[in-house]
């Protein structure tokens, strides 16, 4: 993986921060009440078994092979076979009335030599401390006798007997906590990964560009907005939206990306006269109209005239975002004399900012805006304002906004940070390619602040370094 791809990810990562310390809890949690309430304590005694020659008067052959390491090796390892067999076993559980099997006992029941020794251990797990005892003893009496009635030999004894032992040997709680806290971590980075992996949202700028070859012309930071009340210095006859970040919060992060929207169109443009901007999408609902309407506002406050042409003549809401009437609109001036186009273009309560609306629903929306007449009213009204927006549709599945780029001296596609898909903008690109639009770039819309290098837009919010819209 790239170190682009790798920071990309550690930035994608900090969006699942509440997950892992959610995780984590429940993770941790569940292993301390686990180990406390429901894990059964499992308490081991260990009996040790001594292979010696006693009797001196032994044949010399058994001498030799107690005193000879290797064959003594060798013989440890049948001592301990034997402990674990179920000759050894049934007596045990005979002699002791246990209820189990020679099989689920050799389970719990460890023969281990002791390296460099004749010394075997012979340990025992039961959930009775005092049980585990008493079967271990048993064993290494019972192993005692049978190894010696087998070799004949007088060389096994029993060394120490196993001892009650309080203590729980599953008594895992650290370790187990440990364990809990790292699967958590590795699980929840694990499951990002692969959401990571397998996400084909446009996210980063930079995968934008290398994909599809579109640059990034702004990022809009996610903010939270105020909402707009009724100001008697400018007359405002009722609550309009809150969307309209820029004239009422123009010292917020969201405010400055969206001037900074502005200068980069500016400066793409510096060869050419920028009059007309169409802003679209991919799809409904990735806040075309929200850009649009904050973009022109941020131009009015940049000594610009302007105006907004609601060209979603389905189902445009630049009328509700400035809380203006839509009974005659876009749709209604095309049926109409085009001198008359005073007549359908309404004031804002913005000094500068004027707007079109969608007006009445036609039945030929596409037929409409692809009209010599359409083409003649833009023609005109560049003459009357410096900048004019078109709020278009979104580009897949309908033809409005492919026609409506025709007639844009740049066209801006939004994406909505982490939600659009690359593919539907691909399929946007190539849609618009068709006809030849000037694409400016993409607007990546509701970006987080966080790890998105935002931070020195807090600089301009501070009243102590104010400066002009």
């Amino acid at each position: 993986m790239e170190d682009t791809n790798i920071k990309e990810f550690l930035t994608y990562l900090k969006k699942y921060i509440p997950v892992f310390f959610l995780v984590t809890i429940i993770a941790l949690a569940g292993t301390f009440l686990y180990d406390k309430k429901i894990k059964t304590p499992v308490y081991s005694s260990t009996a040790k078994v001594v292979l010696v020659q006693q009797n001196e008067n032994a044949t010399t052959s058994t001498s030799a092979a107690l005193n000879d390491y290797t064959v003594n090796q060798k013989l440890t390892s049948t001592y301990t076979e034997i402990a674990k067999s179920e000759l050894v076993l049934n007596q045990a559980i005979e002699s002791l009335n246990l209820n189990t099997t020679a099989k689920d006992l050799s389970k719990n029941l460890t023969v281990t030599p002791v390296e460099g020794t004749t010394i075997l251990t012979i340990s025992v797990k039961n959930e009775n401390a005092e049980q585990a005892s008493r079967i271990a003893n048993k064993i290494a009496e019972v192993f005692t006798k049978e190894i010696t009635e087998i070799y004949k030999l007088d060389n096994v004894s029993l060394l120490d007997e196993a001892k009650v032992n309080s203590a729980p040997v599953n008594n895992t709680l650290t370790r187990d906590l440990i364990i809990a806290g790292f699967l958590a971590v590795f699980g929840v980075a694990a499951l990002a990964f692969l959401i990571f992996c397998l996400d084909d949202t446009v996210k980063h700028g930079q995968d934008i560009e290398n994909t599809l070859g579109i640059p990034v012309a702004g990022k809009i930071i996610d903010g939270q907005t105020k909402k707009r009340k009724k100001s008697s210095k400018r007359n405002v006859s009722k609550i309009i939206s809150d969307e309209l970040v820029v004239e009422d919060q123009p010292k917020s992060v969201v405010s400055e990306s969206i001037k900074n929207l502005r200068t980069n169109l500016q400066f793409t443009s510096v060869d050419n006269d920028l009059k007309t901007i169409l802003v679209t999408s991919s799809n409904a609902s990735e806040g075309k109209s929200y850009i649009a309407s904050n973009l022109a506002i941020s131009f009015v406050q940049a000594d610009k005239r302007v105006l907004i042409i609601d060209c979603d003549l389905r189902k445009g809401r630049v009328h509700k975002i400035f809380g203006l009437p839509n009974t005659y609109g876009l749709s209604n001036l095309l049926a109409d004399d085009l001198n008359n186009t005073y007549r359908y273009i309404q004031k804002t309560n913005i000094k500068g900012l004027d707007v079109l609306t969608r007006g009445t629903y036609p039945p030929n929306p596409s037929e409409l805006l692809s009209s010599k007449k359409n083409a003649a009213l833009i023609d005109r009204l560049k003459s009357q304002y410096d900048i004019i927006i078109f709020d278009g549709t979104p580009s897949n599945g309908l033809a409005d906004s492919i026609v409506m780029s025709t007639l844009a001296d740049q066209v801006l596609i939004v994406a909505h940070d982490s939600v659009t898909k690359t593919q539907a903008l691909a399929e946007t690109k190539a849609s618009l390619d068709k006809v030849n639009a000037k694409i400016a770039g993409v607007v990546l819309n509701r970006v987080s602040r966080k790890g998105n290098g935002h931070y020195y837009y807090y600089y301009y919010g501070d009243k102590k370094h104010d400066r002009s819209s």
